[in-house]
């Protein structure tokens, strides 16, 4: 894996939480991802489930579809994964069956984070390939757009009964 600055990677998850702020603007769960590969952006992604009503619409599956595209491969090896929240099981396993080395996150997600908080899926090493994870990234603004979100939906609510 290609080893990133401290300013490299603050950039690359600013990136990721402006798909993030973009997914709040169109009431969807504020989490983004970019895909990196050689210092470039080369997929971006944020929520998309209500837009779509489509399950399968999370910032990761989304960045790492566009950047399989843009490699016109599967494979990212020489990629990293920038996701402002802990990724779940079905992101988990795309990112391990896309072969990416590494994860930066921000907030770990105690509800349904497979990579810290419920399991630790990318460094099991049953699988046939294990990913390099490193947390805490911008984790207090990650956590506080997730927080916003959800207490503005609360309050919406309140407002409807």
């Amino acid at each position: 894996m290609n080893k990133l600055t401290e300013e490299e990677i603050t950039f690359y998850m600013n990136e990721a939480i402006k798909e993030a702020e973009f997914a709040k603007m169109i009431d969807e769960v504020p989490i983004g991802a970019v895909v990196v590969h050689d210092g470039q952006i080369i997929g971006r992604g944020h929520n998309l489930r209500e837009h779509s009503q489509d399950a399968t619409t999370h910032a990761e599956v989304l960045a790492i579809t566009e950047a399989c595209a843009f490699l016109n491969s599967w494979r990212l090896w020489d990629c990293q994964l920038f996701v402002t929240i802990e990724p779940c099981l079905m992101c988990s396993g795309t990112i391990i069956n896309s072969q990416l080395p590494a994860v930066f996150f921000g907030a770990r997600d105690p509800k349904a984070g497979a990579v810290r908080s419920l399991y630790t899926v990318l460094e099991d090493s049953r699988l046939n390939h294990q990913v390099e994870v490193v947390e805490g990234i911008q984790s207090e603004q990650a956590a506080q757009l997730m927080k916003t979100f959800f207490k503005e939906i609360r309050q919406r609510r309140k407002k409807t009964k």
